[in-house]
């Protein structure tokens, strides 16, 4: 369904996942931490191959699962739009967890299990603005957490 840990993409990967239906899940935050490069995101979606981004949160490559700094290193180091980083990081996400027909979207039948950010000017926003927290309410299985 996905494959994880593409940091050193070149076109011999874009070209066998172009033609799959795998789901080509970045960790743009491994390689912040690890110092290692940074995956071809542009590459990958150019050629239609559905892109995740994911944490990989645990202590040897990426402790922190901060998944706004996830889709800020989307746009700021994979050169992704942000509309694609957070695509990437929710439905396509969902997706390749097999689980995008309940969460990853907001849609009826889905978990209701999203965010409520403070006022921006736009949510290209978002993901630069990782140094300070947007969020204003979450939302988790419908019950409403302020924060």
């Amino acid at each position: 369904m996905s494959v994880d840990h593409l940091e050193e993409t070149n076109q011999h990967t874009i070209n066998s996942l172009k033609t799959s239906n795998t789901i080509a899940t970045l960790l743009p935050s491994c390689s912040f931490y690890l110092g290692i490069p940074f995956a071809d995101a542009k590459g990958l979606i150019t050629e239609n191959v559905p892109v995740a981004l994911a944490s990989d949160y645990n202590p040897g490559s990426t402790p922190s699962g901060n998944m706004n700094f996830v889709v800020s290193l989307g746009c700021i180091k994979l050169k992704m739009q942000p509309e694609q980083a957070i695509n990437a990081a929710t439905l396509n996400g969902a997706a390749a967890m097999e689980i995008s027909s309940e969460y990853g979207s907001i849609s009826i039948g889905k978990k209701a299990n999203l965010f409520i950010t403070k006022p921006m000017p736009s949510m290209a926003y978002l993901p630069y603005s990782f140094g300070e927290t947007q969020v204003e309410t979450i939302i988790l299985n419908g019950e409403i957490y302020n924060g």
